[in-house]
């Protein structure tokens, strides 16, 4: 049995997603890692992602993430997982130059810790905070209230199968046109400061 799609199920799986979503600081690796432990864990947390060495290694090349510690084997700090677990984020959002960019509002030159306007730790835990914050506040995650669905639904006049899938089909709609719009919005924003 297909469960209905509605907001009261969208709060359900936006709870479960709140609940597992984010990684607390303190439960960031406290020890250096090699690339491999860093390219687990990442993977461990990201199971959509895949990330490889490859990836990682461009994102040191671009300048996106701070280069591992020189002459250390276990060169990769909590920084370095900071700034990948934040990157994870922005990915399907923004562009390897935009999320650049949005580092750069904080942290100036990637690889010189002096310039920092804030440290890594304090933004990982902002952006915990406001995640959960807008996860509680968003449990209604659609647009879309459930008596306007529901009239949405009653205009095609379905069976339950089809009525089932449509109301799917709408509430998914309803999130990619926000997700469109919040993405649009960020990348206006940037763009803007950086003109």
């Amino acid at each position: 049995m297909v469960n209905k799609i509605d907001n009261k199920y969208i709060k359900k799986i936006a709870e479960e997603i709140s609940n597992t979503s984010m990684i607390p600081y303190e439960e960031l690796p406290k020890y250096d890692l090699f690339l491999s432990q860093v390219i687990d864990f990442l993977n461990d947390k990201f199971v959509e992602d895949k990330y490889t060495n490859n990836i990682v290694q461009n994102y040191i090349k671009s300048e996106v993430i701070s280069k591992p510690e020189d002459g250390k084997k276990r060169g990769y700090t909590k920084i370095h997982l900071v700034q990948l677990v934040l990157l994870s984020y922005m990915r399907p959002i923004l562009t390897t130059e935009e999320i650049k960019k949005v580092f750069s509002l904080a942290f100036n030159e990637i690889n010189d810790r002096t310039d920092d306007i804030i440290d890594w730790e304090s933004a990982y835990k902002l952006f915990f905070e406001i995640q959960e914050e807008s996860f509680d506040k968003n449990l209604n995650a659609t647009a879309i209230n459930d008596e306007k669905l529901d009239l949405i639904i009653k205009e095609f006049d379905l069976d339950d199968k089809d009525e089932n899938s449509i109301r799917t089909f709408v509430i998914v709609l309803s999130l990619i046109a926000q997700a469109s719009a919040i993405k649009k919005l960020v990348q206006k924003i940037v763009k803007e400061y950086h003109s």
